[in-house]
């Protein structure tokens, strides 16, 4: 569907949330999925879902924010990209939409990350 385009390339030196100094970065989609973009907008917030390629399926419990001063917690308390079923959660904000490149801002995903898909932010209200 689409793939990460950011500054970011290691993933030990990436924010551990989008909003923590994370660069703006682009999501670049496949043709296929152009008709899917036509009604986002700048300034829109959007829940992109990626798949942490560079994830480590086998853990199960971690430090949270890989710090050991943390009491070791169940991998489904937190949001580490080590888990079973590598799935990232991003809550992010357009920037811009160009073709079939969005940019973005609070993306702490490293480049060349898969993405799955992108849905709405819907208000309560909504």
């Amino acid at each position: 569907m689409g793939q990460v385009e950011s500054p970011l390339a290691d993933r030990a030196l990436a924010p551990k949330q989008g909003d923590e100094g994370s660069p703006e970065s682009s999501i670049v989609f496949d043709e296929s999925v152009a008709p899917a973009l036509t009604d986002i907008r700048p300034g829109s917030e959007v829940l992109v879902l990626t798949w942490l390629h560079e994830g480590d399926r086998s853990v199960l419990r971690v430090h949270p924010r890989d710090d050991p001063a943390n009491p070791e917690t169940g991998v489904f308390s937190t949001r580490s990209q080590d888990r079973p079923n590598p799935i990232g959660l991003h809550r992010v904000e357009v920037v811009a939409l160009d073709g079939l490149r969005m940019q973005v801002r609070n993306l702490e995903a490293v480049d060349g990350t898969p993405v799955v898909d992108v849905k709405p932010v819907l208000d309560r209200d909504e």
